[in-house]
């Protein structure tokens, strides 16, 4: 058992440094850390929209930053994990090792979670610390759920990049899996299947639900319930989704179903993986 951690270890910090020697690797670092910077400098958090004011303001606009953007990185980064070494041999070179399969898999994907996760959460951290030098009202509470939240949604989009991943055998097709997978979570199910399901007059309560089975959706409505208990920024999904789980529960779950999402996806890729053609 000692020594599958060392294995794991291993394979993690080797992949951990192969990243961040690679170039996108400083602009993940300078897009979500720069943005952090650019809201203090323009002034964000002196302005007030839907009473949000002061670093209230400033997370709330920081997090939908990081869904739209945070996703597509995270799978254009993650989804050449394992066909990327299988293409250049490196898998192989890898086999050739003492290096069990679950070892190499889970190894990647853990290295692949530190690597997209730190950033944000420092940028996250960067911008509380410059609240209490300036003064400004942190809202503890919420930071700490939005560390969560961000980190499930990382965790979730991670599963999915190594499914990905293991279900191609070219690089081309598994960037063009993970825009179609990005596009249809952030406009599809939101926008045209709520439409299509509303014009053929389906009850309210499976649109919503089938809505917040996409995990960018329970992340967005779990980011506004932290500054806006009543979801009255939704409109009247608010009752439907308060009455059916409160505001805890609903809290809960925007978090335990990314991450729990994730981690079946995951295993879902690990067992492709294993089954199929390694090299």
């Amino acid at each position: 058992m000692k020594e599958t951690w060392n294995i794991l270890y291993v394979v993690s910090l080797a992949d951990i440094r192969e990243s961040i020697r690679a170039k996108w690797f400083f602009i993940y670092i300078l897009i979500f850390g720069g943005a952090v910077v650019l809201l203090f400098v323009i002034g964000i958090t002196e302005s007030q929209v839907l009473g949000f004011t002061g670093l209230s303001r400033l997370l709330v606009t920081y997090i939908q930053l990081c869904v739209a953007i945070l996703p597509i990185f995270i799978l254009i980064t993650t989804v050449r994990a394992v066909v990327g070494d299988r293409e250049s041999n490196v898998l192989e070179y890898f086999l050739s090792m003492p290096i069990s399969l679950g070892a190499y898999f889970w190894g990647k994907l853990l290295a692949k979670f530190i690597v997209v996760f730190l950033p944000v959460g420092l940028a996250l951290l960067g911008a509380v610390s410059w609240g209490i030098i300036r003064s400004l009202s942190i809202p503890w509470h919420s930071v700490g759920y939005y560390i969560l939240l961000l980190g499930t949604l990382s965790w979730c989009f991670l599963g999915i990049g190594m499914l990905i991943s293991s279900l191609v055998h070219k690089q081309e097709w598994a960037l063009g899996l993970a825009f179609l997978v990005w596009l249809t979570l952030l406009i599809f199910i939101d926008i045209i299947m709520i439409g299509i399901l509303l014009q053929n007059q389906v009850q309210e309560k499976i649109i919503i639900t089938i809505s917040l089975l996409n995990p960018l959706q329970a992340f967005r409505t779990g980011a506004i319930l932290l500054f806006d208990p009543d979801l009255s920024a939704i409109g009247p999904a608010s009752y439907v989704i308060l009455e059916a789980l409160g505001y805890e529960g609903f809290l809960t779950f925007s978090i335990l179903y990314p991450f729990g999402l994730g981690w079946f996806l995951a295993w879902l890729g690990y067992c492709i993986f294993k089954r199929g053609d390694l090299v």
